[in-house]
């Protein structure tokens, strides 16, 4: 039997085309954006126009049955800015809830619209977080009741921390329809462009991905068809009944969404851990002290050498993880969460490295580790902490309910 890691010749021409297209368009427009602390439209735009935003990009990476192809594009977007990656990436959380939880035909009228087009970009927004239910996710207190004279639900609640939340053509809301059951009561709804009720706070001031929209987002009596809830009435039905039988129940819609994109967002944050290390081995190459190269002294050699070794490490159970859900493969020891969580605390480690290897440099905007730095952070935050992840490693192994 053949083992390889090469990346075919697709998976190749992929990489050096979004990588060319980071270099020449991210990388220059980056500080720019990050200071402004806004969605860098025209940058979107551009990505839009050569086909590298749009349902037919998603649909072109996703066909690749090696899993490969989204993280190596999303690890070249990274590598030119986290914040700009995220504004272009941000969407296919929405999209890989509508993927997770929909039918085809939702897939079909939905996807499209959450891109627009290249003459008019689209973003959307996946709303799962809410103020008393980060991590917590059977604490959501967001509701949807069913109005079964009019065939609409009707969405109440408060939702935090959205990427493109309020600014979105279309957002995927997770609400509680049965709050006894916990988190298997909960469903996810489209919102459709326009819909009344739906309004976002002003754009939250963070600390990294500057450029990426995130924002909070209220939810007052939102009417939505019956036909935006997502995998419909009937597929609800039957999985609430079986919830109440005491069954065991197929995983609820935020949990599916982040199993999809773990191994894409552990990408990401690969994607800012190399462009920081690669930073730093071009300066210690240059930078002069005491009459020498400073990557001469064995404790820069040693931290760079320990910085690729790790980001090599953490792409591995990155592609693992990404090849895996591709195939439909269980993750049976937590794969799709070792991924993320190697990946963003290897971020975290090899940025503030960086920023320590270029002295008090590293500390000054002149020099593009600082930002890195500060991007790097959320990657043990969202999507699942560091301990939950830890926590659904743990649950996996040793098949115990481990709180």
């Amino acid at each position: 039997m053949e083992f390889w890691l090469d990346l075919n010749e697709e998976q190749q021409d992929l990489r050096e085309w979004v990588h060319g297209f980071a270099e020449s368009v991210i990388r220059p427009a980056a500080a720019e954006w990050d200071e402004r602390e806004e969605t860098p439209w025209p940058v979107l735009q551009e990505a839009a126009k050569i086909g590298l935003y749009g349902f037919e990009f998603l649909v072109n990476t996703w066909s690749d049955t090696s899993g490969l192809s989204l993280p190596v594009a999303n690890e070249e977007l990274f590598w030119g800015d986290g914040g700009i990656g995220m504004a272009i990436s941000g969407t296919s959380l929405a999209v890989a809830a509508i993927y997770g939880s929909g039918t085809p035909d939702q897939l079909v009228e939905w996807v499209p619209q959450c891109f627009g087009d290249a003459g008019d970009p689209k973003v959307a927004a996946f709303c799962s977080t809410e103020p008393e239910a980060g991590s917590d996710v059977a604490s959501m207190r967001t509701r949807a009741v069913y109005h079964e004279a009019t065939d609409e639900w009707v969405l109440s609640g408060q939702k935090a921390y959205a990427t493109n939340g309020g600014i979105a053509n279309v957002h995927v809301v997770t609400a509680s329809v049965d709050p006894s059951l916990g988190s298997r009561g909960q469903a996810a709804f489209i919102v459709p462009p326009g819909t009344k009720g739906l309004a976002g706070t002003k754009k939250l001031k963070k600390l990294g991905l500057r450029a990426s929209h995130t924002a909070d987002v209220f939810l007052d009596d939102v009417r939505v068809p019956g036909s935006c809830l997502l995998g419909g009435k009937e597929t609800l039905d039957r999985r609430l009944a079986k919830a109440r039988e005491g069954q065991r129940a197929t995983k609820q819609a935020a949990m599916r969404t982040f199993e999809l994109s773990r191994p894409a967002v552990g990408a990401q944050a690969i994607g800012i851990a190399r462009a920081a290390y690669e930073y730093a081995l071009e300066y210690a190459k240059t930078r002069v002290q005491f009459g020498r190269p400073i990557i001469e002294n064995q404790a820069i050699a040693f931290a760079l050498a320990d910085m690729r070794m790790e980001i090599d490490a953490a792409r591995l159970l990155v592609w693992r993880a990404a090849w895996m859900g591709r195939s439909d493969r269980p993750f049976t020891a937590g794969e799709g969460s070792m991924s993320k969580l190697k990946a963003g605390e290897v971020a975290v480690a090899v940025t503030e490295k960086a920023v320590q290897i270029l002295g008090g440099a590293g500390y000054l905007r002149d020099h593009p580790v600082e930002r890195m730095f500060r991007d790097a952070k959320i990657y043990t935050i969202f999507e699942g902490t560091s301990e939950i992840q830890r926590l659904v490693i743990a649950r996996a192994i040793s098949g115990m309910q481990i709180r």
